[in-house]
């Protein structure tokens, strides 16, 4: 069993920049893969970046490639999301997702292959 505990959103104006965390219970958090997704209003969920449980290979939406990173430490159970050069239509709330299945960008993507999930922190940009 893993919990996931996100924070870092707010409001924020087009350009700036924020730092989301998600914080993971329980002792294996190393053989997770990471996945952060988000859901605009009236939206389906979208896949934003995910990254292996070894750290070594990350993976981005296209919308976001360029402007945000993820990284994991995975002394602190942590992993993030670096998001600079915000726009208004990264408004959503943002999950962080954990998965022990195959790395690929093809799983971490979706949204259905992922096992455990965190309740979401918001992200509003305003312009």
């Amino acid at each position: 069993q893993v919990q996931l505990v996100e924070s870092g959103g707010g409001l924020v104006q087009a350009g700036g920049s924020l730092r989301l965390s998600c914080a993971a219970s329980g002792r294996t958090f190393s053989s997770y893969s990471m996945g952060w997704f988000r859901q605009a209003p009236g939206k389906e969920r979208e896949f934003v970046s995910a990254i292996t449980w070894t750290g070594t290979t990350t993976y981005y939406a296209n919308s976001v490639k360029g402007r945000f990173t993820i990284s994991r430490d995975n002394a602190k159970n942590t992993v993030y999301l670096q998001m600079n050069s915000l726009k208004p239509e990264d408004t959503a709330v943002y999950c962080c997702a954990a998965t022990q299945k195959s790395g690929t960008l093809i799983t971490l993507a979706t949204p259905a292959a992922m096992d455990y999930w965190g309740r979401g922190t918001q992200v509003t940009v305003s312009s």
